[in-house]
């Protein structure tokens, strides 16, 4: 009987945070596409564009936990051989996963992705919303510039409300 009184105790404690976790997820849901991305070395500061200054993508945060993210650069032609065709690979992102959110931040457990490496990674992002703007600000990770994988990199990006 005492274990009986402390799970009904626990589930009332529960019930009232479902909705929580619903209510932070919504503001994000829906349809984003992107206005810029941006990669930012932690040493100094310095910021380039990996994908050109007009990429395209959208990223998708559906309502059941879901995010799905595509990103091509700007430039991008159809190959005519096969080392053009692998170095399309390059010039492009794409992961999917189910995330959460906590606070200003959201979490994705990826499960597929364009790169294999990523399969199974947690990516975290934190994120600011202005009216139909979502600024995404990635976790510092090992990085590689001039062929060095010394250097620490996060990603900034911003998206608009897809009408």
């Amino acid at each position: 009987m005492v274990k009986l009184n402390w799970l009904v105790v626990l589930g009332l404690f529960l019930i009232p945070v479902q909705p929580s976790f619903a209510d932070d997820r919504a503001q994000i849901v829906g349809v984003w596409k992107l206005v810029s991305w941006e990669r930012e070395t932690q040493a100094t500061g310095a910021r380039r564009s990996p994908f050109g200054k007009k990429p395209t993508g959208y990223r998708i945060f559906t309502p059941e936990g879901r995010m799905m993210v595509i990103v091509t650069a700007e430039g991008r032609e159809a190959p005519n051989t096969e080392k053009e065709r692998a170095a399309l690979l390059d010039s492009m992102f794409a992961v999917t996963g189910i995330y959460r959110v906590e606070g200003d931040r959201f979490i994705t457990k990826i499960d597929v992705a364009g790169q294999p490496a990523r399969v199974g990674v947690e990516s975290e992002y934190s994120f600011r919303l202005e009216g139909d703007r979502l600024q995404l600000i990635g976790g510092w990770l090992p990085g590689t510039l001039a062929g060095k994988t010394s250097i620490m990199v996060r990603s900034i990006e911003t998206w608009e409300r897809a009408k």
